[in-house]
């Protein structure tokens, strides 16, 4: 197995795309710290489906926008697993919802912006102390934060875009130590995110006007997660790797 006996938290670890990552990496040997946030009969099923498989891995609930909660999921990966963590995934953010700058408030903007940011900073303070050299972080940003986002999705674009820059900025002050950070960018996702915010006929169209003519799934993105965690990669860092099928060039 490709990755084994080393230690990897992924926030929004148990669903749709952080769900694919999870079972991957523990498909390779990784012990996986999947990190959620309310849905216990999701995070379950997801522990169970990589138990089954012979993998290993624990549930730690937390809101990983609370530092208090990030300093837990910290402590629960090094009581089972030890004191050195190899690989970090910051899947944890959100659209929350669609809404024009008319209809939008400072809270709401506040929201979206510490749902997808603040996340994505706890875990990589608290974490990157206990990375040692050839660890790697993976960021998630959006093919919104390159084009802007859809209708009523630009507090969303703007957060995204700050992850962007964020992993930049993490890339050149961790590569000293030995530390790779990058993002993933993904586009038109078969994912429950789409199921509630985008209309049907929109992600046909999209898909159509794709290069490829199909939407991602969650396997997709998990594959080039899995690239950008392990020593194949060792050269990128501070990259934002798009991944649309085509629809959008950066």
């Amino acid at each position: 197995m490709k990755y084994n006996n080393k230690v990897a938290i992924i926030t929004g670890g148990a669903r749709d795309i952080g769900k694919a990552i999870s079972i991957r990496l523990a498909s390779e040997g990784v012990k996986v710290v999947i990190n959620y946030l309310n849905n216990d009969e999701q995070a379950k099923e997801t522990m169970q489906t990589i138990q089954d498989a012979g993998g290993s891995c624990i549930l730690v609930k937390g809101d990983a926008t609370k530092n208090e909660d990030v300093l837990r999921i910290v402590e629960e990966t090094k009581k089972h697993f030890g004191g050195e963590i190899n690989m970090l995934v910051n899947v944890t953010g959100g659209l929350v919802a669609r809404k024009l700058l008319e209809d939008m408030d400072a809270d709401f903007w506040d929201y979206v912006m510490t749902l997808n940011t603040r996340s994505a900073f706890l875990l990589t303070k608290h974490v990157a102390p206990l990375m040692p050299h050839g660890s790697a972080i993976v960021n998630f940003s959006s093919q919104a934060g390159r084009d802007g986002g859809g209708f009523g999705a630009s507090a969303y674009a703007t957060a995204k875009g700050a992850v962007a820059t964020f992993t930049r900025a993490m890339a050149k002050e961790l590569g000293p130590k030995g530390i790779r950070v990058n993002a993933v960018d993904p586009g038109m996702i078969a994912t429950s995110f789409h199921d509630t915010f985008t209309k049907p006929e929109v992600r046909i169209a999209v898909a159509n006007s794709t290069p490829l003519r199909r939407q991602g799934d969650a396997k997709d993105v998990a594959d080039l997660v899995a690239y950008l965690l392990s020593d194949e990669s060792s050269f990128i860092t501070g990259a934002n790797i798009d991944i649309n099928g085509g629809n959008y060039f950066s």
